[in-house]
């Protein structure tokens, strides 16, 4: 996939463009994926925009919502939906004054829309000011082929990221995987901890997530993928208040698994919340009940 920093390719060749910031690439999205796919004619390309950091940033600071993806695993995620090119520009003033009409302008001039595919509820330039209906009106008049999608309906509820930043918040990462359409995942670097879990018989490697959204604080039953291989885990997210921690953690155990990975990456997924973190009476309680999250959760196989 081809990745672009600014709202500007130099091919001319038309491009079937999804446009949206898309966190989390839910199943919602995947379906607009889907149309961006149904609409590229043979020698065309597919593409999405977004932008590198969500809009909130820039209009209102420090009350953007915490990010289901970092950056690097959207990137993975548009991939693997089959966009060729990716416009991640970053929103800042010049974006954020676009009139629609400018915004649109754009498309056809600087990106070479053929078709374009976007949320049914999708607003756009300055202040939102443009909407589906004012989008649908300025491609038809350029031969431009446009496509809203309708939302994706889940329990009765629309799909949506705010929806799934809900309920990962709250630990139910099983359904919040449903609505996602693929695990959400904790990526990271091993790096050196306080030993704690190696003296307690549990050795733990100490995975430093990047700045996104963490389920809320507990132990759960996982999937770790090393080097290529899935082992069956239990990781335990929060402040380890044990020992009196003040710093959230993510510290992984995984099954047969010995080896020394400082600074090797791991990937932590298929979550599923056993219980809540707390301080036992002594380290002796708090290994007993380590020993019962074992027992408590069935691994299957993995290889």
């Amino acid at each position: 996939m081809k990745i672009h920093h600014e709202m500007r390719r130099d091919s001319e060749r038309p491009l079937s463009l999804a446009i949206g910031f898309f966190d989390g690439m839910h199943a919602g999205h995947e379906e607009i994926a889907r149309s961006t796919r149904r609409m590229r004619k043979p020698g065309w390309r597919s593409g999405v925009l977004s932008f590198a950091k969500h809009p909130a940033s820039f209009l209102r600071p420090g009350q953007e919502p915490p990010m289901i993806c970092t950056p690097d695993e959207r990137l993975d995620l548009f991939a693997r939906a089959g966009f060729e090119e990716c416009f991640v520009p970053p929103f800042d003033e010049r974006i954020a004054t676009l009139s629609p009409q400018a915004f649109m302008d754009a498309l056809i001039r600087d990106l070479h829309v053929g078709a374009v595919s976007v949320g049914a509820t999708f607003g756009f330039g300055h202040k939102r000011a443009g909407d589906v209906s004012h989008m649908a009106s300025y491609l038809a008049e350029r031969g431009v082929r446009f496509e809203p999608v309708e939302n994706v309906v889940a329990d009765g509820a629309r799909i949506s990221s705010t929806r799934i930043r809900e309920l990962i918040g709250k630990g139910d990462m099983e359904a919040a995987d449903r609505l996602l359409g693929h695990p959400y995942e904790l990526r990271g670097i091993v790096e050196v901890g306080f030993g704690r879990g190696h003296d307690l018989g549990f050795p733990t490697a100490n995975v430093r997530v990047p700045d996104k959204l963490l389920p809320k604080d507990g132990v759960y039953a996982c999937v770790a993928r090393h080097d290529g291989r899935d082992y069956p885990a239990l990781v335990s997210i929060g402040t380890n208040p044990q020992f009196g921690g003040e710093k959230r953690t993510v510290e992984a155990w995984l099954r047969d698994f010995n080896q020394t990975i400082y600074g090797h990456e791991i990937s932590l997924r298929d979550l599923r919340y056993v219980r809540a973190q707390m301080a036992f009476g002594s380290v002796e309680e708090l290994v007993a009940q380590m020993q019962r999250d074992l027992e408590a959760v069935a691994f299957p196989a993995y290889g």
